[in-house]
């Protein structure tokens, strides 16, 4: 199949391409810096020059295509509008990133979560995150236009991406801050709890969900959790450096953003991955952010 992908330069569109030319399948990918057009290419990955705002040729491209992977912006819904629109009553696939903190609640760091979703449990949405919630119902409601919708909505990817950008977003951050100010960072008590998965087994999960997905699916992906706590002194013992320091949400907003500050790093997300493992025979193979922090994570 020739796959276009959004977000081909980053860390879960690139890994996801890599994964797919690996299994034969051709990908077009979107990338906005025409400068790395050229290490796109010697990826395998047909660059597609543009970005989001441009949906004449999101169109155009999901038209020519054989189906879509959209893992850039969760939170674009022009975007998708026009992935949607090229794809209308074709019956081809289209797998929408999302990501597990649309389930977030607002912990400040300080209490664990009883709330387990599957994907046969309601949601609870907080405020500010239902807009990507939206847009993630607005993906499941093309599949009655004709569309082999599907949303994919990851929990907290570590790991080493295999594209362009071999770096997630959560753990590296807090790996960063703890370089630059010689001590590891947490929100609150840091008991909060986040489900994780490995990108390695987020790209087999896509793979999956290409080839046999039905319409109207939803899939979480996790395989393990861990608290910011766990994740915190985990990360001070790979860097040798001295003990976990929490900063109120205050602090951390003042420093890292609200959206950092209550959500990122702050929430508790719990996840299982109940339908990929019995409707798609996912079977994940990493099971331990900890381990990977302490023992493989490059330095």
């Amino acid at each position: 199949m020739t796959i276009f992908i959004t977000g081909a330069s980053g860390f879960v569109g690139g890994t996801v391409a890599r994964r797919l030319l690996a299994a034969g399948h051709s990908v077009r990918g979107l990338i906005r810096d025409a400068s790395k057009a050229e290490s796109l290419k010697a990826l395998g990955i047909e660059p597609v020059i543009g970005s989001l705002e441009d949906s004449s040729l999101l169109t155009r491209e999901a038209q020519q295509s054989e189906g879509v992977i959209h893992a850039a912006d969760s939170d674009h819904r022009p975007a998708i509008e026009a992935l949607i629109e090229g794809l209308r009553g074709s019956g081809k696939p289209l797998l929408h990133t999302s990501g597990s903190s649309v389930i977030g609640d607002d912990a400040l760091g300080n209490s664990v979560a009883e709330a387990i979703f599957d994907e046969n449990t309601p949601m609870v949405v907080e405020p500010v995150k239902q807009p990507r919630r939206d847009i993630e119902l607005r993906v499941l409601a093309a599949s009655g236009e004709g569309v082999r919708a599907v949303v994919i909505c990851p929990s907290n990817i570590y790991g080493s991406g295999t594209g362009l950008n071999p770096r997630s977003v959560q753990i590296p951050f807090l790996v960063d801050n703890a370089r630059k100010g010689g001590v590891v960072h947490i929100v609150g008590r840091g008991i909060n709890r986040w489900s994780n998965v490995h990108i390695e087994d987020v790209a087999e999960l896509y793979l999956l969900a290409l080839e046999k997905a039905p319409a109207g699916a939803f899939y979480f992906i996790e395989n393990g959790e861990a608290s910011f706590g766990e994740i915190g002194d985990a990360i001070a013992r790979r860097l040798k450096l001295g003990p976990v320091e929490s900063l109120t949400v205050e602090q951390a907003t003042e420093r890292w953003g609200k959206v950092h500050a209550h959500y990122t790093f702050g929430s508790n997300s719990r996840v299982r991955a109940k339908r990929a493992r019995e409707e798609l025979g996912w079977t994940p193979h990493h099971t331990s952010a900890l381990a990977w922090i302490e023992q493989d994570m490059p330095l």
